[in-house]
């Protein structure tokens, strides 16, 4: 089967809906499917285009069978509410013009946000005849409205393509039971709404507190330290200023270090107040690449999420997968009604603290420091719940049969079969 998918994220971006999408189709394309990715040069979650790809108008490139399509996108130095709209359309616009110069697709797959690639979608469907599956990993238009990243007016447009992105799917796959509860609220039936959550790295399943960690230590400073670390996109939506506010609390702890990773639209603020504040518990590091970025989990003694308060339902961060599979203890500040906190509550993987409590944080930090039984027994926990829940051999043969089933392919009663087949 010819598959067009049109992603703004996609390999060698190794965090968040990039890192899930890229999994995806090199999965799809082990199992013979024609996969073709339009997507934009990488930037995320640096908000800056990679050195390789500067000055590209269009690439091509293939990677693990997948015939990668990538188009211009105008990435703004400073991201704004209306910046971010003209780079959504920079992207929308050029990708559009890459996919019609492709062949014709069997399926679409559409990966929101952006919210706008439904547009795209229903247009190549016109054109090829395709049906779409629309793949909503973060509920845009409720993101907005819930964080005040929009003005009024221009809600209820964004709320009316969002129906129609939904209507005209012939099938809408999101990450969660509670996205899905929140799409099927909006007038959408339950057959046509399904769950697909992220895949976990099997290489996490290996993640232990071993050398590989002690070697971590040794090159950042951190030998003789509770690690507590927060990996990932630093935006909005995190409110990483409440981890300044624990570390500042705990200045005065030399026996424990706070460990920022990654890069986002906030990082330098964030450096810039930390300096401020004089706070030496507290050390930023880029991305790391993957060899790394296990020893990075290794050494870390207690992960951190954290999300604003407004956050609930309207987005699932795929580090939970990633932190439980490597069987990190978590303190999430979180909205108790979130998907993360449920899910935390499920795998009894960690302490759910309410957002914007830096004092309750810090107490929480210090008590897991000292029940060191307490955080292996969470480990554990939240590790068994992510093999049962997440592993990609369960998780990814589903993906396939949802596939086939949206073109007609497999009848529901063979989906069974054909899961356990793979």
């Amino acid at each position: 089967m010819r598959i067009l998918v049109l992603t703004i994220n996609y390999w060698p971006e190794q965090t968040g809906i990039g890192a899930v999408v890229t999994r995806r189709c090199e999965y799809l394309a082990s199992l013979g499917h024609e996969v073709t990715v339009c997507t934009g040069m990488p930037y995320y979650p640096e908000w800056r285009v990679d050195l390789d790809y500067r000055g590209k108008l269009f690439h091509r490139e293939e990677r693990k069978g997948v015939n990668i399509l990538r188009s211009w996108i105008w990435v703004p130095k400073k991201v704004t509410t209306a910046k971010r709209v003209l780079f959504e359309a920079s992207f929308l616009a050029s990708s559009l013009l890459r996919a019609l110069g492709s062949h014709k697709p069997e399926l679409l797959l559409a990966v929101s946000p952006p919210l706008g690639l439904s547009v795209s979608a229903r247009i190549l469907g016109r054109w090829s005849g395709a049906p779409y599956i629309f793949d909503v990993q973060d509920l845009q238009p409720d993101a907005a409205a819930d964080l005040g990243m929009l003005p009024h007016p221009v809600l209820p447009p964004l709320y009316w393509l969002e129906a129609m992105a939904y209507r005209r799917a012939a099938l809408i796959t999101t990450v969660t039971e509670g996205m899905r509860q929140k799409i099927m609220a909006k007038g959408i039936p339950a057959d046509r709404v399904a769950v697909v959550p992220p895949p976990a790295d099997s290489a996490l399943f290996s993640v232990r507190n071993a050398e590989q960690g002690q070697s971590f230590r040794r090159e950042h400073g951190l030998e003789g330290k509770f690690v507590v670390a927060h990996s990932g996109n630093m935006g909005v939506k995190q409110g990483l200023d409440l981890v300044l506010d624990v570390a500042a609390q705990l200045k005065g702890r030399r026996d424990i270090a706070f460990l920022l990773t990654g890069d986002g639209a906030m990082k330098s603020r964030l450096e810039n107040r930390a300096a401020v504040l004089r706070l030496g518990n507290v050390q930023f590091l880029p991305l790391q690449e993957q060899p790394e970025f296990l020893k990075m989990l290794a050494a870390t003694d207690l992960a951190l999420i954290v999300q604003q308060s407004s956050v609930s339902d309207i987005a699932f961060p795929s580090k939970t997968v990633t932190l439980l599979s490597a069987a990190r203890p978590v303190a999430a500040s979180v909205s108790a009604n979130s998907e993360v906190a449920r899910v935390l509550a499920r795998s009894n993987g960690g302490l759910v603290i309410e957002p914007g409590q830096a004092e309750a944080l810090a107490a929480s930090i210090v008590q897991l420091f000292e029940d060191p039984e307490k955080r292996s027994a969470m480990g554990e926990c939240g590790r068994r719940y992510a093999q049962q829940h997440w592993d990609e051999d369960l998780v990814l043969p589903e993906l396939g049969s949802l596939f086939l089933r949206t073109v007609g392919e497999l009848e529901p009663a063979q989906l069974a079969g054909d899961s356990a087949a793979a």
